[in-house]
């Protein structure tokens, strides 16, 4: 079809100049042609220039999605040429000393918006976050599979409503096999020379954020001889770290059993003894009511919550859940402690998120400073037009004596 066909407004002109990736749906893009999910589109500007190829996703708010400022086609050939860039990318700017975890494409950041390419160990895990990428998923595993030889390549759908399944997902099977030979149920990884139990089929996620890596790294550092409190627990991962380098004592809450298990399967494989730290499942809050009413004191309290959760008692969101957590969590801290707080809801920027700091300092009535401001690491690159890209915030900050 001719890009004529495709013409976008003035203020989608203006947001592509910028560079940025994606057309929003608009009374323009309402008057396109009919096109199929995945279909390669020339988009033009008012007088029918040229401006950029992009793949079209019409059921989407995101309805296209750049990929090049040129004329392409979506081939093995290209398609090559950026996994290539993005493989060089890892190996030229990202540590990944004893680690065998880590984002291999991530997508706008990489040129390959829509899609997102994980490592754990031998196996691959391959993310599609738009349907225009669903007809080249066989072209995409052939390409990896050329590049790197996985063991396997497997697939982890998104459904629509993360949010709602985020509760029940746990067990429910969202991973399948693409090409090669399955993994074990729980896949050993390592990261920073700690071992980690992935499950590739099971759950929206694979038990372990590869975004921490870093920050995971850096809190090695601050914790030996101290007592460390992990809210959002998950499986554990931060909490493997802190008592692998020398924490005293590790205390995991998290609201999930299952992930409560995992955490302790964890430590167990890195060889610490899960009976001398402290696993507690219950929701957030509730449990630094308990903790704080017997008197219970923390040299670290860290608390990186989902963007948004449920449990039957509460619900957590990212703006207004945070003041109340750090608000809760200050009275555990020990003067001159260290309160670690972490988010990765996109729509929250880094101003807005130490606004949320403030008002739960100010709530508990505590003296805050931040002495330490981190976000992704190197594999999770994203580009200057693309603030979106941005995504995790990784406060450190010491609450005065």
């Amino acid at each position: 079809m001719h890009a004529s066909e495709w013409k976008i407004g003035a203020e989608s002109v203006r947001m592509l100049e910028l560079g940025h990736p994606w057309i929003i749906a608009d009374t323009y893009t309402k008057r396109w042609p009919t096109g199929q999910a995945g279909q390669l589109i020339e988009l033009a500007d008012g007088q029918g220039r040229f401006l950029a190829t992009a793949l079209l996703d019409p059921q989407d708010r995101i309805v296209a999605r750049v990929l090049s400022r040129e004329r392409m086609r979506l081939d093995r050939a290209w398609l090559t040429k950026r996994l290539q860039a993005a493989l060089e990318l890892r190996h030229g700017h990202a540590d990944l000393g004893d680690t065998t975890a880590y984002r291999l494409v991530n997508a706008e950041g990489d040129g390959l918006p829509g899609l997102t390419v994980d490592r754990y160990g031998d196996y691959l895990m391959v993310q599609i976050y738009c349907a225009g990428w669903r007809p080249y998923l066989k072209l995409v595993t052939q390409a990896l599979g050329d590049l790197l030889a996985p063991q396997g390549i497997y697939e982890k759908s998104r459904p629509q409503k993360t949010r709602e399944l985020e509760a029940v997902s746990d067990t429910k099977s969202y991973g399948r096999l693409l090409a090669g030979t399955a993994a074990p149920q729980r896949l050993e990884v390592r990261e920073n020379g700690l071992n980690f139990l992935v499950s590739l089929e099971q759950g929206l996620n694979t038990g372990l954020f590869l975004d921490q890596r870093k920050n995971r790294r850096d809190l090695m550092s601050r914790v030996p001889g101290k007592r460390v409190l992990n809210l959002f627990a998950y499986t554990g991962a931060f909490s493997v770290a802190a008592a692998s380098a020398g924490a005293v004592q590790v205390t995991s809450v998290d609201a999930s059993p299952g992930y409560t298990e995992w955490a302790r399967a964890n430590f167990g494989l890195n060889r610490l003894n899960p009976k001398r730290h402290e696993f507690i499942v219950g929701d957030c809050q509730q449990v630094l009511a308990d903790l704080g009413s017997r008197g219970c004191r923390y040299d670290v309290v860290l608390m990186d919550p989902p963007s948004f959760s449920t449990t039957a008692k509460s619900r957590f969101t990212t703006r207004g859940g945070t003041s109340d957590l750090v608000a809760a969590a200050l009275p555990l801290l020990s003067g001159n402690g260290l309160l670690i707080a972490s988010s990765n809801h996109q729509k929250v920027d880094t101003a807005e998120y130490l606004k949320e700091l403030r008002r739960g300092a100010l709530q508990a009535g505590s003296d805050l400073r931040v002495v330490g401001l981190a976000g992704q690491p190197e594999d999770f690159p994203y580009p200057v037009t693309f603030p979106e890209g941005r995504y995790l915030k990784y406060a450190l900050c010491v609450k005065g004596s």
